[in-house]
């Protein structure tokens, strides 16, 4: 009969979409309690650290992972593009989406549940088209009102280097911060003179691990799209610094990496080669040295029931950050495969020039959360 230990019994149920519409259909109570505008405050950032893969973003199409009940309707988050010019995604995170208008010099903060947006216009120094730029927009914990958007870019400074540059925006002061930097390694602004080192924007899409951003860095220049090494943004420290990848591995294909978190923690990559992965996980020594230490590697051939002998290989197309799931692609076939159980899904068939964005948030069908609708009608469409 206490309602307040019910509320505490009803924040801890799962954070899929199903959960809280059929709490709500017990009884009239329970949906009093569940439609509370400050219950919903609670219910998300209760489960900021596990939120369930919804599905992912093709361009502007959403497209439902989850099976029924929890799978929401096919569309239910897509939009259409208003204006003329290039969108170019940067990601999802913590419930909004991160899209870059490159013809008008803006950054759009979208809400898929309710489909509001914010335009930003993108300060000096970070137009797009002489210095490639990507961003990511995240929450900080707890808070489900303003949201920060950290951008990334590269340029030259009067004596020919090459450094990476950032600026924070905050919704809450309405205004980018300072203006931050770090060089380029030598390796990577070897070839300055006449190609710069800059950011792949179209393949390079951030991860959180931790209190750290990463995106992975490329010359634009090398016709096999080398990758020069890691992006860290330290969201605690708002520094920035690059770091090498495994010697071992170096030598290869951007599409062939992905920045993820390791086995235990900390940062990790996901280096793809045919059939074949390898999981990498950065260690530090008892003197505080860091270095990058193979972990396990994986054959993807059989658990994905793939013949080598007729698909060409498997290609990286898409990374979900708190479900440690990555997005695999052959010319015929996509499918998710969970990283620390290596379960998969076949998702669709593939569309081998698409990069897909993973949503992972928590969204609560029928009760008022998020934009919701209906609980009956949620059911009838599952």
């Amino acid at each position: 009969e206490d309602d307040n230990l019910l509320s505490e019994i009803l924040l801890r149920l799962p954070p899929d979409p199903s959960s809280l519409p059929r709490a709500s259909l017990v009884a009239n109570r329970w949906l009093g309690l569940v439609s509370d505008p400050g219950f919903s405050r609670r219910f998300r950032p209760h489960h900021h650290r596990n939120p369930p893969l919804l599905g992912f973003f093709e361009s502007s199409h959403f497209e439902p992972t989850m099976d029924s009940p929890n799978r929401v309707p096919e569309g239910r988050f897509s939009y259409e593009h208003t204006g003329n010019g290039c969108f170019i995604p940067f990601g999802c995170r913590h419930g909004l989406q991160l899209i870059f208008h490159q013809s008008g010099k803006q950054l759009h903060v979208r809400d898929p549940f309710n489909g509001d947006k914010r335009r930003l216009p993108v300060p000096p120094g970070f137009d797009g088209w002489e210095t490639p730029i990507s961003g990511a927009v995240f929450r900080a914990a707890g808070d489900i009102q303003h949201f920060q958007v950290v951008l990334v870019g590269t340029e030259r400074n009067n004596q020919h280097h090459t450094r990476v540059i950032a600026r924070v925006y905050s919704s809450e002061t309405g205004i980018w911060g300072n203006l931050m930097s770090t060089p380029l390694p030598p390796k990577a602004s070897s070839s300055m003179d006449q190609h710069p080192t800059k950011i792949r924007m179209w393949f390079t899409i951030s991860v959180l691990v931790g209190h750290s951003l990463y995106w992975l860095l490329t010359n634009i220049s090398a016709a096999t799209n080398m990758l020069d090494g890691i992006l860290e943004f330290d969201l605690e420290r708002q520094t920035l610094a690059v770091i090498p990848v495994p010697v071992d591995i170096a030598n290869n294909c951007l599409s062939q990496f992905q920045v993820m978190q390791a086995e235990g923690g900390g940062l990790g990559i996901f280096f793809l080669s045919k059939f074949s992965a390898q999981l990498w996980k950065m260690e530090t020594d008892s003197d505080g040295v860091a270095s990058w230490v193979l972990g396990r590697t994986v054959e993807l051939d059989k658990p994905l029931s793939l013949n080598p002998e007729e698909e060409e290989s498997l290609i990286i197309g898409g990374f979900a950050e708190y479900n440690n799931v990555v997005f695999l692609r052959t010319p015929t076939n996509f499918f998710m495969v969970q990283l620390e159980s290596l379960q998969f899904k076949k998702v669709s068939k593939s569309n081998s020039l698409t990069r897909y964005d993973p949503f992972e948030s928590v969204y609560v069908a029928g009760t008022g959360i998020d934009g919701g609708h209906d609980g009956a009608e949620f059911f009838r469409n599952t």
